[in-house]
């Protein structure tokens, strides 16, 4: 087998640092490490070359136009090269799926999280309750077919199977139930920034980013859409909503930009609601947020003192964006907040709603054979256990995913 080297790749399992040469003209591209992958010991189960460059423009430039010129090869789709690991046996489908939150995690605990997928947690499991629901169907059967005509096969042998798939049941349950705090952590937290214009939103943003991310000015009305930022805080993921400042606007184009600001905030998982002590507010009712997941910044005070409405109430804190005094009790009070809607993300086996809805599939058979009348059809107790099974199959990619692997692939980034 030859490449760009003009020469025989390496030898299994070994790099090489090799030139690496356009195949027509003979002219040097780069000077870069050749690997050999041999099947099925690599990451798609197919024999695998990688080609370690330097990465500026023009190298990345030249070879790929001189790999593009090679017989037979041609450009990875999106997620194709977890796609064929998956085909090939490598990874079940919640594992390709983690590979994809690997790449993507923007915070430690999403790493871990990821991580914890990608090792095949939740497909050990599965296969687990698959083996247990397999030997209760099989008992079933054996009661179907020879009950009525061989003495050694005793009837009532699904009483046998009830303790296994009563743990099942119990575990999948657990694993649903923490299934809002696995999502909500491979997702971020979003927390939206509200309040009146000139509060100080587009200023606290920005040092919380730690960069302009937005635009601050005198003028009320300068934000008018929904600014994202992406930060993380002592390893959590979280997003921050800027929103334009609350008010009745004339400007249909501003009051457009606030509607979508409450609405927002009104999907958020936390709201920090901004005012300014210089011009403290009638009353806190109508913004958006509900008290338990909403904090009260009082900026500017290195301008006003805090006002007396705001004095000894706990979800009140005074800041100031211009000199920083309050920040570090305002990030300290949203990390406590972030931990406690993210507690045991990092460790649930439910990461994505595919999973949820798989084994929410799953437990609703087991309710329905585990709580069936007595004197219900064996056929039909028969027929919720494959309905289970069916469901664990669709959840690690055993069978009936035809139609959503396009869809989970194609959101992959080239090369992966």
């Amino acid at each position: 087998m030859q490449g760009l080297t003009g020469r025989p790749l390496p030898e299994p399992r070994r790099a090489t640092l090799r030139t690496l040469r356009d195949p027509c003209s003979g002219r040097p591209i780069d000077r870069g490490l050749v690997l050999w992958f041999p099947g099925p010991a690599s990451y798609t189960g197919e024999d695998a070359a990688e080609i370690h460059h330097h990465g500026g423009p023009a190298v990345v430039g030249a070879l790929a136009e001189a790999l593009r010129g090679l017989a037979d090869l041609r450009p990875a789709e999106p997620g194709e090269f977890t796609r064929r690991a998956f085909l090939n046996g490598k990874l079940d489908l919640a594992q390709a799926e983690a590979i994809d939150d690997l790449v993507t995690a923007s915070a430690r605990a999403q790493l871990h999280q990821a991580l914890e997928q990608a090792e095949g947690k939740l497909g050990r499991h599965c296969v687990a309750w698959r083996t247990t629901l397999l030997d209760a169907l099989a008992l079933l059967e054996a009661e179907l077919d020879f009950a009525g005509e061989e003495a050694d096969v005793a009837s009532g042998l699904l009483e046998e199977a009830r303790p296994g798939l009563l743990r099942v049941r119990s575990e999948i349950a657990t694993a649903l139930a923490r299934a809002a705090c696995g999502e909500r952590l491979r997702l971020g937290l979003t927390v939206a920034v509200i309040g009146p214009p000139n509060a100080g939103k587009s200023s606290l943003v920005n040092r919380l980013a730690g960069r302009e991310a937005a635009i601050v000015t005198p003028h009320p009305g300068t934000t008018r859409d929904v600014i994202e930022v992406a930060l993380e805080l002592e390893g959590m993921p979280l997003t921050i909503l800027d929103t334009a400042g609350l008010r009745e606007a004339a400007d249909p184009v501003e009051a457009i930009g606030i509607e979508r600001a409450r609405e927002r905030a009104g999907r958020a998982d936390l709201v920090l609601l901004m005012l300014d002590a210089t011009a403290p507010p009638g009353s806190l009712d109508g913004f958006p947020g509900r008290e338990v997941d909403r904090l009260v910044l009082v900026n500017k005070v290195d301008a006003a003192p805090v006002p007396a409405w705001a004095l000894d109430r706990p979800d009140v804190l005074a800041i100031s964006c211009r000199t920083g005094a309050g920040i570090d009790l305002l990030l300290g009070r949203l990390a406590a907040m972030a931990r406690d809607r993210l507690a045991g993300g990092e460790t649930a086996l439910v990461t994505r709603e595919r999973h949820r809805v798989e084994l929410a599939a799953a437990q609703a058979a087991l309710d329905r054979l585990l709580e069936a009348p007595v004197g219900t059809e064996l056929v039909l107790l028969a027929e919720e256990l494959r309905t289970a099974v069916a469901a664990l199959d669709r959840l690690t990619g055993r069978a009936g995913v035809d139609a959503v692997l396009d869809r989970i692939f194609a959101r992959f980034c080239i090369g992966k």
